[in-house]
């Protein structure tokens, strides 16, 4: 019953997804994020569907394009672009770290969140322009990897403070299992990257690789740990690197 509690806290947290109710327990939250990952797939194959069913009646490139940029914001609730914007306005504020966090909390929206989410809108929009079935079966495996990736980091990366979302989710968590769980999350994605998409799999895999390491040396230098809203704003760097070396992979010939 517990695993069940925390199926229904990670997708009731991370997705729009209608859930039934249960009580948010400390049981319950103990292994809430290792079904985070499992979001990313049920996204992953709507985004699928969608992408076959527009091809299916003809739908222009620019329709396509739309509805796949726009599909994960309505299926999430745009909770990790809050991320990109918090942290994009933080980032740019050139601050201390304690005044970055403090922006981080503030509800309103800077200029640089502004600007860095329509650059964000406008990269994914291209990207999925670009989308076959070939390559949206390896985006697929890939919004596993990057919410695997997040969630290690959760219970792997100090947190920035003892409050906020990741660090409710680091302290409820049985780190040590949960660890072993995401390790193990981590080799499927990679052994699916390498077989389905081989070559161009293997270069998803560098970007996502590349974008957690950033995160990890960004996190720790500018805040000092990670918070729910960093989390964040690693899955759309992450999602935006491995989608631009899917086009790069394609226009290179192999996908």
């Amino acid at each position: 019953m517990n695993l069940y509690e925390s199926f229904v806290i990670a997708f009731s947290m991370y997705s729009r997804i209608p859930m039934p109710k249960v009580e948010w327990s400390e049981k319950g939250m103990k292994y809430a994020m290792c079904f985070f990952p499992f979001v990313g797939i049920v996204l992953g194959l709507l985004m699928y569907a969608c992408l076959w069913f527009l091809s299916w009646i003809s739908a222009s490139q620019l329709t396509r394009a739309v509805v796949l940029t726009v599909l994960p914001v309505m299926l999430t609730g745009g909770i990790h672009v809050d991320g990109w914007i918090d942290t994009s306005d933080a980032l740019q504020s050139w601050q201390t770290t304690e005044r970055k966090l403090e922006i981080l909390k503030d509800p309103h929206v800077g200029a640089f969140g502004v600007i860095r989410c329509v650059v964000y809108f406008l990269i994914t929009l291209a990207v999925m322009g670009e989308m076959n079935q070939a390559m949206m079966a390896l985006y697929l495996g890939g919004l596993f990897l990057s919410r695997t990736l997040s969630g290690l980091s959760v219970v792997w990366f100090p947190c920035a403070k003892n409050s906020g979302l990741a660090a409710t989710f680091a302290d409820g968590a049985a780190k040590r299992k949960v660890r072993a769980v995401f390790l193990l999350y981590l080799a499927a994605a990679f052994v699916y990257q390498a077989v389905m998409g081989k070559g161009s799999g293997c270069l998803l895999v560098l970007g996502a690789v590349l974008s957690f390491w950033y995160y990890h040396q960004m996190s720790r230098k500018q805040f000092g740990g990670i918070t729910g809203d960093l989390a964040g704003y690693f899955l759309c760097v992450c999602e935006m690197v491995m989608g631009i070396c899917l086009v790069i992979a394609h226009y290179g010939g192999w996908i």
